[in-house]
């Protein structure tokens, strides 16, 4: 036993067989190896922000080193900046490659090649992402009428902040990089309780208020100029097995919401259903079921269609 009064070197032998029986050693799982770092991406996050939005986000003062931008030096930070965090985040989906490698035999080489292509075409996603987001704060601006600026949408809505963070995650989940695009999309969510799988489609002019406990799977499609409160849930009804009793993976099993939808807080729905175009999800509402464009739930409507009229439920 040590001077300190724990045993090291049971302790050391105990966790050497908690590693030799533990499930990261199937197959199925990745090889030992180095992972992309939540910090470090959340720091290339930081920085691919303050590119697309400089005036707003990028550096402002003497507590971020330096002064306030001038028009001419905002193109050389923007370019220095993209420069340093899409190299952070190429080095970033190296690892996530290098850990799902097969095959030691390429020495690193064919995984830095692959980084560099993804995030290449990553980068060249970077003006269609500050389209979408212009049009994401625009929606939250005229979508609340407690919001007196853009500005402060920009920096203080947590839903803002959530559908920020899902357009860089979206555009690397479907490039080839899932792994780091999780950890992205989970940095958000540790910061602003709204969880989007990265997975998730969703359109221009999205809003989500207050944020909060907002759920959306990985399967998803969500339309234009939607609309979502806080706590709403798009979620899966159930996940089927296949012969060995192994979940299915991949299967669409989350909500179609289509444009112009509403859903308020509190509203649950599960399962591949289609919300028709301009229907309105009333706060509270459980559903599993597709509903009609213009349509508008309520819980007592649900209730009267379940149980029928007069119900004393």
């Amino acid at each position: 036993m040590s001077r300190e009064g724990w045993n090291l070197e049971e302790l050391v032998d105990s966790l050497r067989e908690c590693r030799e029986r533990s499930p990261l050693n199937n197959r199925s799982t990745i090889k030992p190896a180095a992972l992309p770092s939540p910090k470090l991406l959340s720091k290339v996050m930081e920085s691919l922000m303050a590119a697309l939005y400089p005036r707003r986000l990028g550096p402002s003062g003497p507590e971020r080193g330096a002064v306030a931008l001038r028009e001419a030096s905002i193109d050389d930070f923007v370019g220095l900046t993209l420069h340093e965090s899409l190299q952070a985040l190429r080095d970033q989906i190296r690892l996530e490659l290098a850990a799902r490698a097969t095959s030691g035999d390429s020495h690193g080489l064919e995984e830095q090649q692959q980084a560099t292509a993804i995030t290449s075409r990553f980068a060249a996603q970077l003006p269609r992402i500050r389209t979408l987001l212009d049009s994401d704060l625009d929606a939250a601006y005229r979508g609340d009428p407690a919001a007196q600026s853009l500005d402060e949408v920009l920096v203080c809505y947590p839903g803002v902040q959530a559908i920020i963070h899902h357009r860089f995650a979206h555009a690397l989940h479907g490039l080839g990089a899932p792994l780091v695009a999780r950890i992205i999309a989970e940095v958000s969510h540790s910061a602003t309780g709204v969880d989007i799988h990265p997975g998730a489609t969703i359109g221009e002019s999205f809003f989500i208020d207050h944020g909060t406990g907002v759920v959306i799977g990985g399967t998803a499609v969500i339309g234009d100029r939607v609309r979502l409160y806080q706590a709403v849930t798009l979620g899966a009804k159930s996940f089927p097995l296949d012969d060995q009793g192994v979940l299915v993976k991949g299967e669409p099993r989350h909500p179609i919401v289509e444009d112009d939808v509403v859903i308020y807080a509190g509203a649950t729905i599960l399962g591949r259903v289609t919300i028709g175009q301009g229907a309105q999800i009333g706060g509270n509402v459980w559903l599993t079921r597709s509903i009609a464009a213009g349509t508008t739930i309520t819980q007592a409507k649900v209730i009267s269609e379940t149980f029928g009229e007069g119900s004393g439920i």
